[in-house]
């Protein structure tokens, strides 16, 4: 089992930034490639990006130039950099692990989730 833990989120003007942290326990944290999502009301979940055991990453169509993804395989933690928020950012941001999430943009492909931290971008 791994257990994940979201945090850092809240409420932020258009055009701020946040730091969202995904903190795991349970397994061997630098096995496990992390990904994020985030889900709108009303909407499935959507693949912000994700980084694997060596710290490459992969960017979900609409966020690549505002977000950034790392780890600290030290830590057992990763983190979203988000900048540049817009309204259409609004969401609740999970984190997600899996071993070799297949396919990776998709959030069946994980087998480990966190319970979300909410961000909310006003205009």
């Amino acid at each position: 089992q791994v257990q994940l833990v979201e945090s850092g989120g809240g409420l932020v003007q258009a055009g701020g930034a946040l730091r969202l942290s995904c903190g795991a326990s349970g397994r061997t944290f630098s096995d496990y490639y992390m990904g994020w999502f985030r889900q709108a009301p009303g909407q499935g979940r959507e693949f912000v990006g994700g980084v694997s055991w060596d710290g490459s990453t992969t960017y979900g169509d609409s966020t690549e130039g505002r977000f950034a993804f790392s780890r600290d395989n030290a830590k057992n933690t990763m983190y979203l950099q988000m900048s540049n928020l817009k309204p259409g950012d609004t969401a609740v941001y999970y984190c997600a692990a899996d071993l070799r999430p297949i396919p990776l943009n998709r959030d069946y492909g994980y087998r480990y989730w966190g319970q979300g931290t909410q961000v909310t971008v006003s205009s």
